[in-house]
């Protein structure tokens, strides 16, 4: 297989055609969706963070921060879900990276968006708004899956999951209407500057605009431009260990968790800091200064695309989304933690073995679930579990038609409850006609302007699986499973409001609650066409 990377590049207009639009039209705000690739909950300032991140904690400052944002535990299964609005078997994202299961129907595991939804960029193009998106796609590599069926009028992605940041090297060749990446470019930069390319190509033509930043930072391999390298050098000797404490004490001094939190217990998988030799500790600590400076240099990015809007007439007038697409990132693809199958090639490719290389395009360097677990405080877990640390991230929304300034909310959000969002906000409407399944989430618009207290009700059921992997969540209870080969008995009952670091298994003193919920995990699973091995 051809491992090269590959991005898409838009014409100016979608194949799906653009509708005319009312000068009405004209005063519907534009929208701004921020995504930031595997960071970690604890990795903003405004999130207690000791990484530099003034553009988006000013984004904070001016509007809400979610505490209790869920996304999926892995990137394409939340991408899915963001676009659809609805659970990520019935948008094609079954399991991330594969095509159809042995004995399983095709349902759910197309490896792109499905057929039984719309995805809203389409929507909203159909309603007069020009639709926009760099970055990562994750969703399909060929032209029927691509941006463009999706409904971007311009696009420029990296199809697949992962690439790296000066250059083409990554992991699929594949799409149409293929282009070259400028060698040398560092991503952030460039994605940052083709989006405000396209939003200055159409600004006089008065219609509104949705932006898609689909940032591949901070995702590893961990790199980034020479002025950086070394802007948080000596940050993290004291190592991996310190830092999950410093910063499960800094969310509670930042408020966003209670200060009666509990830390979880310790990941007795991952080596002590004091065991590592000084030579390991020093290798290791270079990696979460590359990670922290790899979120500094994003930050200053979304600040360039706030300065473009706001002197450009711009700010005032759009609604302004940042999240993360999962917990923080434990994958080492070089060493084979995770994927084995692309270390051969890595290593054949790229050099780790020079600690003053480390960070630069030569390099491929990952930091681990030890790192991780630090930046997925106050959860268990990290990326790829349904546990708390890998499907709670970090959300920030302000801008028009959000009222509240600097407030902290910890109701519980998902993200299919985006696309609701944005379609209410466009005036657009997804069909009801039986074409498609209706979307789940349900729309935040009346709680942003203060109509609402809550977006969801304590009867409101979210149910997840990806690869054996699952949970159910109502009102404050949880089940969750997360070894395999999937088993019901294995579904584990917490309060998720009183123990959010589900360190207190309740299934021995509750078992009538967790009898209750997998009841209802059965229904909810079947009505979303997860199949089990029971089913089979």
């Amino acid at each position: 297989m051809n491992l090269r990377s590959s991005v898409l590049l838009a014409t100016a207009t979608s194949i799906l055609g653009i509708c005319n639009i009312s000068a009405a039209a004209t005063e519907r705000p534009n929208i701004l969706l921020i995504v930031a690739d595997d960071l970690g909950y604890a990795d903003l300032g405004v999130y207690g963070s000791d990484i530099d991140t003034p553009n988006i904690d000013a984004l904070a400052a001016q509007g809400v921060l979610f505490t209790q944002f869920h996304t999926a535990p892995v990137c394409a299964p939340t991408r899915a879900m963001l676009l659809s609005g609805n659970n990520n078997h019935v948008a094609g994202m079954a399991s991330q990276g594969v095509e159809g299961v042995a004995g399983v129907p095709l349902d759910g595991y197309e490896n792109s968006l499905s057929d039984r939804i719309v995805p809203f960029p389409r929507l909203l193009l159909d309603a007069g708004y020009d639709t926009y998106t760099v970055g990562k796609w994750h969703l399909g590599l060929e032209l029927e899956t691509s941006p463009h069926a999706a409904g971007f009028s311009r696009a420029y992605n990296l199809l697949d999951g992962a690439g790296t940041h000066f250059d083409d090297r990554g992991f699929f060749e594949g799409g149409s209407t293929l282009v070259d990446y400028p060698t040398g470019r560092y991503s952030t930069d460039f994605y940052t500057d083709k989006l405000i390319q396209f939003i200055e190509r159409d600004r006089d033509n008065g219609k509104p605009f949705f932006a898609f930043a689909a940032y591949t930072s901070p995702h590893w391999p961990l790199q980034v431009p020479d002025e950086y390298l070394y802007l948080y050098s000596g940050r993290y000797d004291d190592g991996y260990d310190a830092l999950r404490e410093r910063r499960f004490e800094s969310l509670k001094e930042a408020g966003i968790i209670p200060l009666s939190s509990e830390l979880p217990p310790r990941n007795e998988k991952i080596t002590p800091w004091d065991e590592l030799n000084a030579e390991e500790q020093k290798r290791e600590s270079r990696k979460m200064e590359l990670y922290a400076a790899m979120v500094d240099n994003l930050d200053d990015h979304i600040g360039r695309l706030i300065d473009y809007l706001k002197e450009n007439d711009l700010y005032d007038n759009t609604l302004i989304v940042f999240m993360g697409d999962n917990g923080a990132a434990a994958e080492d693809f070089y060493n084979g933690v995770g994927y084995d199958q692309f270390a051969e090639y890595l290593q054949a490719t790229f050099d780790n073995s020079s600690y003053d290389l480390m960070g630069t395009a030569d390099t491929f360097v990952s930091y681990g679930p030890q790192w991780a677990e630090a930046g997925s405080a106050p959860f268990q877990k990290h990326k790829g579990y349904t546990h708390e640390g890998g499907i709670v991230a970090p959300m920030i929304v302000a801008g028009k038609g959000v009222t509240a300034d600097g407030t902290i909310d910890t109701g519980y959000l998902t993200v299919m409850d985006l696309a609701p969002t944005f379609l209410e906000v466009a005036g657009a409407v997804y069909p009801s006609d039986g074409s498609v399944q209706p979307m789940i989430g349900e729309s935040m618009l009346d709680f942003l302007g203060g109509q609402s207290d809550t977006v969801h009700d304590d009867e409101y059921v979210t149910v997840l699986s990806h690869r054996g992997r699952s949970y159910l969540r109502q009102g404050r209870w949880k089940i969750v499973t997360t070894e395999g080969p999937f088993d019901e008995n294995n579904f584990e009952l917490y309060n998720i409001v009183a123990d959010p670091g589900e360190a207190n298994d309740l299934s021995l003193e509750d078992p009538d609650k967790r009898a209750e919920l997998i009841d209802l995990w059965r229904v909810e699973r079947r009505n979303l066409g997860i199949v089990v091995p029971r089913d089979l």
